[in-house]
């Protein structure tokens, strides 16, 4: 049976919530493999939404096991929080896993975060200031802590007091703020331990053992490709690899237990926080996506920036995930447009490129070249084929297909959980 990896093709946003959880009653596990509460997914579930920042989409899905990897940082508040308001819902949570192996953000790396940026003023990345990069930045500086720690206190004190040694120094030197008790954070940790030990587990041999079982794993990436800290649009980018490779580190399982890579796509573009973006719109056009398609973060709240869809990065996210398919999402929010630009190419001091430029000098200056397509004024939202969109619905359809690279093998035409049309079966 297969192990499925799903992913951001954009900047995040894309509808990763729902496609996951379109699949989560057919799988056995659904995994985050990276990221943090810094992520959102939002899961229309009939008359139910529910916002889901660091717990897998598949924790919907009756019988599925949702589980939390190795990869991803964990706000234990934030996660006994999202688990209480899931059960005061009639969610059953049980049946989550988290990995030892994933490090904990502590109360000073968001302390570290928001100052941090602010201090940053108009240089500032845009983060959400939940301390992620600063957890990413400890453990690959060996002074994190792991969720294992929490249940060695004499472990877990020195490794507080290591790390606080020298970010004292930056918060009372360099930032003129007061320094940070070792003593209180272990205490503030050491309240969580009981609480989440339940759920900790050996995540990796039980993942490979699913495998090997013939069970069906499905990896779920959170924000996008473009985010990546190794091929997004750095430095505005995340702390981690949402990309297919993450799977396998951020998981512990090979890359030869993938067998098929499903990147989401937006039917046109967004981006939250700060950095390049071609195809952003700044008139009526950008209102009216932002509008109709209720494009506010669901972790942040922030306004999503909107633009048209960007056939460059389409092919870019194929190429570096070595996508298989793509699930196309909110094409209903296009309806009502005569024409509907496309992005093909960029124009870089002159010149027409076709690819997405490897320099960042480049990428700012990048402007888009647009394809215009016929658009469509017919309600999509109760199509349950792809011979029942219109036909200029089905004409954009393909031309993303034919720009992107990939087969579109599901379309999104509403929120719901049923208002998705199947093309080609994900299993």
């Amino acid at each position: 049976m297969p192990a499925l990896v799903l992913l951001g093709a954009q900047w995040g946003d894309e509808g990763k919530g729902k496609a996951t959880d379109l699949l989560g009653g057919s799988v056995d596990y659904v995994v985050r493999y990276q990221g943090g509460n810094n992520a959102g997914h939002t899961v229309v579930v009939g008359d139910q939404k529910y916002a889901l920042h660091l717990l897998p989409s598949g924790i919907l899905s009756p019988g599925c096991t949702p589980v939390i990897g190795n990869g991803v940082v964990v706000d234990p508040s934030v996660l006994l929080s999202e688990l209480s308001g899931l059960n005061e819902r009639g969610v059953d949570t049980s049946k989550l896993l988290i990995s030892g192996n994933a490090h904990i953000i502590t109360p000073y790396n968001v302390t570290v975060d928001k100052v941090t940026e602010r201090f940053l003023g108009k240089r500032k990345i845009g983060t959400t200031g939940r301390g992620i990069g600063p957890t990413y930045a400890d453990k690959i500086n060996r002074v994190g802590i792991r969720v294992q720690d929490l249940y060695d206190e004499s472990i877990l004190t020195q490794k507080v007091e290591a790390a606080l040694d020298a970010k004292n120094q930056i918060l009372t030197k360099l930032y003129n703020r007061r320094a940070i008790a070792a003593d209180q954070v272990v205490e503030e940790l050491l309240g969580y331990a009981e609480k989440i030990k339940p759920y900790v587990a050996d995540t990796v041999l039980i993942l490979n053992q699913a495998l090997e079982d013939d069970k069906v794993v499905l990896f779920e990436g959170g924000q996008g490709t473009l985010l990546d800290i190794d091929h997004g649009t750095y430095p505005f980018v995340t702390s981690s690899n949402p990309t297919a490779g993450g799977a396998c580190t951020g998981a512990g399982v090979g890359p030869t237990k993938i067998s098929r890579v499903i990147g989401i796509l937006k039917a046109y573009t967004t981006r939250v926080g700060s950095g390049p973006f071609p195809t952003e719109l700044f008139d009526e056009d950008g209102e009216a996506l932002r509008r109709i398609g209720g494009e506010r973060g669901v972790t942040t709240g922030r306004d999503r920036r909107c633009g048209w869809f960007d056939a460059v990065i389409a092919r870019y996210a194929t190429r570096v995930n070595g996508l298989t398919d793509f699930f196309l999402t909110k094409l209903d929010v296009l309806t009502g447009w005569e024409e509907i630009p496309v992005c093909v190419a960029y124009e870089i001091d002159g010149k027409r490129v076709e690819e997405l430029p490897y320099s960042q000098s480049d990428f700012h200056h990048a402007k888009p070249v647009y394809e215009m397509l016929p658009g469509w004024s017919e309600d999509i939202s109760k199509a349950k084929s792809f011979s029942d969109l219109p036909k200029n619905a089905q004409a954009y359809v393909k031309a993303l297909e034919e720009m992107s690279g990939a087969p579109i093998s599901a379309i999104g035409v509403g929120p719901g959980r049923d208002e998705t049309i199947e093309i080609n079966s994900f299993l």
